[in-house]
């Protein structure tokens, strides 16, 4: 069954519009309709660069149904292939490994190389003949699913549709080039996820948006109040905030984690919260950076993929070790005091009433942003 949604409300003024209907988060049907136009045609998060460290690392990723398989070669580039053997279809990797030679299929022993090269195929000329003329192994590669690494997050653009990603983000990029120096991961204490029943727009439309914060996080509110935000909005691209209030977590003595290098004075209080279409929500501070991987497990399953990088000192240092872990704490009570609003909303959309809802035009510039994206992306791809 195609259920055709009226979408015409939502791409209008943030004034007059309402939000996408509730069939963009109780319907199947308009889930795999999503699932084409706005994650597989877009550049979609699916991983992070930290876990495929070292040369020959390999990570299979099943994104909405799709196999893939993250791989970092011998130049010590991450790619991204489609994680199936070219023979018979045999998913090649199951679970993270190191690949010590060559992707081999556990099925018929076919061969590649880490850049997804077809290197061998024993037997397939007959017993001991390990070529044959209608196998052409330069054609027979491992399928590469465009692919890139900004700030540690891994995009992919699986239907190949879009522009490139420099091109597609130049704006985001250059807003924030102060942040293009070495970020690492702060370890084992620096990574959690949130398993929310909910649909995973509703995750982006609540991280956009600082409108709840008096309610939901009194205590980032008690020094990072409503007033100390202000919204940021990119029409087509990304959309989020920001806070001129941002108070350095303390250790004993005073100390902080070093900073991202110079920065200019806008980040000597500040931060900036913004959601990355479609899937991605990331936050930089003059000390510390986390990026959210969206992994969208149904229509009302989502997983919320948490990691937390700081400079090298801070990130490996045994001294920030205790602060590494404290404010780890705090960003998991933060992101947990957001699922009972985000799995009320998606209860709240089964009620067959409700009419997608209206837009404070002060205060939901930033989700309006996001609900038209997605909308005009939905309403491109039924064209």
């Amino acid at each position: 069954m195609n259920v055709q949604t009226d979408l015409g409300a939502v791409m209008t003024s943030v004034a007059q519009a309402k939000g996408l209907p509730n069939a963009h988060y109780v319907s199947p049907e308009v889930f795999e309709e999503e699932k084409q136009a706005v994650l597989f045609d877009q550049w979609a998060g699916v991983g992070f660069g930290k876990d495929v460290p070292e040369i020959g690392d390999a990570r299979p990723v099943d994104f909405l149904g799709m196999p893939l398989l993250i791989v970092r070669d011998r130049a010590g580039e991450v790619s991204v292939f489609q994680n199936t053997c070219r023979h018979r279809g045999m998913i090649l990797v199951d679970q993270p490994k190191k690949i010590e030679g060559a992707i081999r299929c556990p099925y018929h022993s076919w061969c590649y190389s880490l850049k997804g090269e077809l290197k061998s195929t024993p037997h397939v000329g007959g017993p001991g003949r390990n070529t044959h003329e209608d196998i052409k192994r330069d054609e027979l590669g491992l399928i590469r699913v465009p692919s890139y690494v900004w700030h540690d997050v891994i995009y992919v653009n699986v239907n190949g549709n879009a522009a490139p990603f420099e091109e597609v983000h130049a704006d985001l990029i250059a807003r924030w080039a102060e942040f293009d120096v070495p970020m690492v991961h702060g370890g084992e204490s620096s990574s959690f996820k949130l398993e929310v029943a909910t649909n995973w727009k509703l995750a982006v439309e609540n991280y956009c948006e600082s409108y709840h914060l008096p309610w939901v996080h009194p205590g980032l509110n008690s020094y990072s109040r409503l007033e100390d935000h202000y919204n940021i909005e990119k029409a087509g691209e990304f959309s989020g905030q920001g806070t001129l209030v941002y108070k350095q977590l303390q250790g004993e003595g005073g100390a902080t984690f070093p900073d991202f290098g110079d920065h200019s004075e806008q980040w000597e209080e500040g931060a900036e919260y913004i959601a990355v279409y479609p899937n991605v929500l990331l936050g930089v501070h003059r000390d510390h950076y986390f990026a959210i991987v969206l992994e969208p497990k149904g229509l009302d399953r989502t997983v919320e993929h948490v990691e937390l990088y700081y400079t090298e000192d801070g990130a490996r240092s045994q001294a920030f070790a205790g602060l590494r872990a404290e404010n780890a704490s705090l960003w998991k009570t933060v992101f947990s005091e957001d699922v009972f609003v985000v799995e009320g909303m998606q209860k709240g959309r089964h009620g067959a009433l409700f009419d997608g809802g209206k837009f404070s035009p002060e205060m939901d510039g930033p989700t309006h942003n996001f609900h038209h994206w997605v909308a005009s992306n939905v309403d491109a791809a039924r064209r």
